[in-house]
């Protein structure tokens, strides 16, 4: 069994899967509650799905970017709970789990892939589908959405968090003709049980060795000065 933990951002989700299915998924907006909350929305979790500590033979868990607090969080409880079994830990970006949760499509358009950083910044990748994969095409950096929507004068879709400024900024382009597909929210949130498929993939090809805990570090990204 593998847990899976994202508290990255204000959204904090946690999933619990055994190779082949989701066994369970809990996801919310918790806020700035993540340090109260976590710990506490596993054990319960758990405990409702009939399984402890015991059961678990792997973790996997969103090491960024994002919140600097958040994801500190979330990586410390991680390694917290794997070293001391020896049990494999398994990084996954947060930007790799929006995109995990897109349907697969076979057009040119480019996914921008968003993580909110806070402060109406916007963490942001794109994304193409190409063959039967997304593969990443423009690296994550830091901006606004004025300035992510500037650099598009082609369709694109959008999928990941978006702000309340976001959408009515989004809104607004298209209300001036640009063609800007917004996913539905369905699609647009970000689920541990996502992440923990991308960890199960990943333990599959590889040693389990290939992931201990000590070796996790944050993956943080630095805005304009």
């Amino acid at each position: 069994m593998l847990l899976a933990i994202d508290s990255a951002t204000q959204i904090l989700s946690i999933a619990l899967h055994d190779g082949d299915a989701l066994v369970a998924e809990c996801t919310l907006r918790a806020g700035r509650q993540h340090s109260a909350l976590l710990a506490p929305l596993i054990e319960r979790t758990m405990a409702q799905t009939g399984l402890s500590s015991n059961d678990l033979t792997a973790l996997a868990v969103a090491v960024g970017p994002g919140s600097y607090t958040g994801v500190r969080i979330g990586v410390a409880l991680a390694k917290g709970m794997a070293a001391p079994c020896n049990l494999p830990l398994v990084p996954v970006t947060t930007l790799e789990a929006v995109v995990a949760a897109q349907a697969r499509h076979h057009d040119d358009l480019p996914l921008i892939a968003t993580v909110s950083a806070g402060r109406q910044r916007v963490i942001w990748a794109e994304y193409r589908f190409e063959g039967d994969a997304w593969v990443e095409r423009r690296a994550p950096q830091i901006s606004d959405w004025q300035a992510i929507l500037s650099h598009y004068e082609c369709p694109i879709r959008v999928s990941g968090e978006v702000s309340s400024a976001g959408l009515e900024t989004i809104r607004l382009a298209q209300e001036n003709g640009a063609a800007i597909e917004l996913a539905p929210g369905s699609e647009r949130l970000r689920r541990a049980g996502f992440l923990a498929e991308i960890a199960w993939r990943r333990l599959r090809a590889g040693d389990r060795g290939s992931f201990p805990a000590r070796q996790i570090r944050p993956v943080y990204l630095r805005g304009p000065a």
